[in-house]
C-alpha cells in the first residue's frame, strides 16, 4: 500500500472542504482526483503532499506520517502544481540544475530529464521565454528529477492549449512505465480516462464513486444518449413511449430533448419516424455513449467544468 487516506475531514471557516474521505492507492497505481472546482481535489492532495494538517483522520504514506517522517517523504513525493514561479533570469538548465542540487543529484541526471521534458534545445533559454506549456514541462521536470516514487499532480494541464497537454500527458504516459504511483487531480475527463486506470468521483469534499471507466460506467451510467432539438410541435409523452427509451427529458424553452435508451439502433429508426410523421423541423441531432460529465451530472446536478 502507497498511500491510505483514513476517515479524513478538513474545513476552513464555514466551509467543509474535505468531508470524512477515504481513499487507498496501490504501488504502481495512476489515480485520477475527478471534479469540478470547489470539489475538494486540491485540498486532499494538500494534505496528502503535507501541505495542509487534516482536521481529523489519518494519512499513511509508504507506511510514514508527516508528523514523524517529514524528511523521508520530502525525497519519495514528487510534486507539480497548476502554476509553479520560477526565477526568470535562470536558463531551463540552470533551473534544473538548482534543484537537482537539492538532492545531491549529477550533471547526467539533469541532461537525462532535459531529454524526457523534450526541452534540449531549451537549455540555454531564460525560462521567462518559455511558453505555458514549456513552463509546465519544465515543473514536471522538477518533479520527477529524483526518480520519486510517487508522483502528485494538481491539474497540470489547465489552461494549457491541445497540442500541449497532448505533449505533457506523453511524458507523463512514460513516467508511469516506471512503476511509479501517479495521482492526478484534473477536471478534463479526458485526460482522467488516458492517463490513470482508476477514476475518484469527488464533490462537494465527499467521494461520490470510484472505479474504472468501464466500471463507473456500467455500474451508474445505463443506457445511451440521443440529443435532439426541433422546431415545431412536438409530443413528447410519444416519445417516451418509443421502443428502448429509459429515461425521456425535455426542455421546452429551448426545444430540446435528451432521450436515454437502451441502444441507439433499437430506437433511433422509430424516433426518426416520429419525427417524419409529426411534421415538425428536426434542426440538431447528436447520439453518443454516456461519458463521465453526463454520469457526474446525473449523480451530482452539475458538470465536471462548472
Amino acid at each position: 500500500m502507497t498511500i491510505e487516506v483514513r476517515n479524513v475531514c478538513k474545513s476552513f471557516k464555514d466551509v467543509d472542504a474535505v468531508r470524512n474521505v477515504n481513499l487507498r492507492v496501490e504501488s504502481g497505481e495512476a489515480v485520477a482526483l475527478l471534479g469540478p472546482n470547489g470539489a475538494g481535489k486540491t485540498t486532499l492532495v494538500e494534505m496528502i503532499e503535507g501541505v495542509q494538517t487534516p482536521d481529523s483522520g489519518d494519512i499513511q504514506i509508504l507506511g510514514k506520517n508527516w508528523q514523524k517522517d517529514e524528511h523521508f517523504l520530502r525525497k519519495e513525493i514528487g510534486l507539480a502544481l497548476q502554476e509553479t514561479r520560477f526565477q526568470d533570469r535562470l536558463t531551463v538548465e540552470e533551473t534544473l540544475g538548482m534543484f537537482a542540487s537539492f538532492y545531491n543529484l549529477c550533471h547526467e541526471r539533469t541532461n537525462e530529464v532535459l531529454e524526457i521534458i523534450q526541452l534540449e534545445s531549451k537549455r540555454s533559454t531564460w525560462v521567462v521565454q518559455l511558453s505555458g506549456g514549456q513552463r509546465q514541462r519544465l515543473a514536471l521536470g522538477i518533479a520527477i528529477l529524483p526518480s520519486p516514487k510517487i508522483l502528485i499532480l494538481d491539474e497540470p494541464t489547465t489552461g494549457l492549449d491541445p497540442n500541449a497537454r497532448r505533449d505533457l500527458w506523453k511524458i507523463l504516459e512514460d513516467f508511469k512505465s516506471s512503476g511509479s504511483t501517479l495521482i492526478l487531480t484534473t477536471h478534463y475527463m479526458e485526460e482522467a480516462e488516458f492517463l490513470c486506470e482508476r477514476i475518484v468521483m469527488m464533490n462537494q469534499g465527499e467521494i461520490l464513486a470510484e472505479g474504472s471507466l468501464k466500471q463507473l460506467l456500467d455500474k451508474f451510467g445505463e443506457g445511451d444518449l440521443i440529443e435532439y432539438e426541433i422546431k415545431g410541435n412536438f409530443s413528447t409523452q410519444e416519445v417516451k413511449a418509443l421502443p428502448g427509451v429509459l429515461t425521456s427529458r425535455w426542455n421546452t424553452e429551448t426545444a430540446q430533448g435528451r432521450l436515454t435508451v437502451n441502444s441507439i439502433s433499437e430506437t433511433l429508426p422509430h424516433f426518426l419516424d416520429l419525427i417524419k410523421i409529426s411534421a415538425v423541423t428536426l434542426k440538431s441531432l447528436e447520439c453518443r455513449r454516456r461519458t463521465l460529465d453526463d454520469l457526474f451530472l446525473a449523480m451530482s446536478g452539475r458538470h465536471l467544468d462548472d
